[in-house]
């Protein structure tokens, strides 16, 4: 079987090749060069029409994972059903080794069977992505071999793991967030959340308070007119490096609030507080500190000059 490849002879400049699969060559029909050979092919020698048949002839598991505590490389003594078919003593015997392989060993094992299931709990109640999950379950795998968690609570180190994934990930999550899903206190959660990445030495960068303005436009039901002016704020407010030493969440809400007031979608600070988890005050100080150093203020003036003449 031959077909035909869009490639260029290095020899005559041919554009006439053929690829022999089962020899893995490619030739040159003008000129006969062989240009590439001992090819590999990646592709499955069998068709799949159903599921039921994919599993029978696939030979490889399911790829390993850290959010279950043997990585999923452990295996079942068969399923209840199948046990069923055998004879007594046979089926006794069965029951026997599949109750023995479903215990638990180790500590660290108990340990990570706990935690996980927590930590798929609270990333399923935050909707976060399987990949924010996998990262977190992995850090917290290594804080316990290293064994960081004990005299700590399980669930502040979850969360704190959880936390750090987030912030590697830029997927932007509060603390107030995290303490609400898992009932842990916000302080905890981050003194947890330091010591794990100190530890661990894993480095993360300061949070960009972009990364927070998409999700409160979207609960303030803001247009993209004042999303895409707000990120403009931040950029702005960076680049005078106003945002050093300041929380994210409100630097991100005080934008937000400035950039639906040019736009002319009013929402009152109360509003903007709730959805960023920060007080009023907190805009009031980010808000007043922008108008004053990006010179917003004239923005500002004009579009209540307007709404006047209007």
């Amino acid at each position: 079987m031959t077909r035909n490849f869009v490639k260029k002879c290095p020899e005559c400049g041919s554009l006439n090749l053929s690829y022999h699969k089962e020899k893995g060559e490619i030739v040159c029909k003008d000129c006969g060069l062989v240009i590439e050979e001992k090819m590999v092919d990646f592709d499955q020698e069998w068709r799949e029409f159903d599921s039921e048949t994919a599993a029978q002839r696939r030979r490889t598991g399911a790829p390993m994972t850290y959010t279950q505590f043997d990585q999923g490389l452990g295996t079942d003594v068969g399923s209840k059903a199948d046990l069923y078919k055998f004879g007594s003593k046979t089926k006794n015997k069965l029951f026997r080794l599949r109750k023995w392989q479903q215990r638990i060993s180790t500590a660290i094992e108990r340990n990570l069977k706990m935690a996980l299931s927590e930590l798929k709990r609270v990333s399923s109640f935050l909707k976060l992505p399987s990949m924010i999950e996998e990262e977190a379950s992995m850090i917290y795998t290594h804080a316990v071999q290293r064994g960081l968690v004990r005299g700590r609570s399980m669930e502040s180190v979850v969360s704190g793991a959880l936390y750090a994934a987030c912030r590697r990930y830029d997927v932007p999550r509060t603390l107030d967030e995290l303490s609400e899903a898992s009932g842990i206190e916000k302080k905890e959660i981050g003194r947890t959340y330091r010591f794990i990445t100190r530890e661990l030495q894993i480095k993360i960068l300061p949070s960009n308070p972009a990364d927070y303005i998409a999700r409160f436009a979207t609960a303030l039901k803001l247009s993209a007119e004042t999303q895409t002016k707000s990120v403009e704020i931040i950029e702005q407010a960076q680049k005078v490096e106003l945002t050093s030493g300041r929380g994210p969440t409100g630097i991100a809400a005080a934008a937000l609030y400035v950039a639906a007031l040019i736009n002319g979608e009013k929402r009152t600070q109360r509003e903007v507080a709730d959805v960023a988890g920060v007080t009023e005050v907190t805009i009031r100080n980010r808000y007043k500190e922008l108008l004053e150093e990006l010179d917003l203020e004239k923005e500002i003036k004009k579009i209540k000059k307007k709404g006047k003449d209007n």
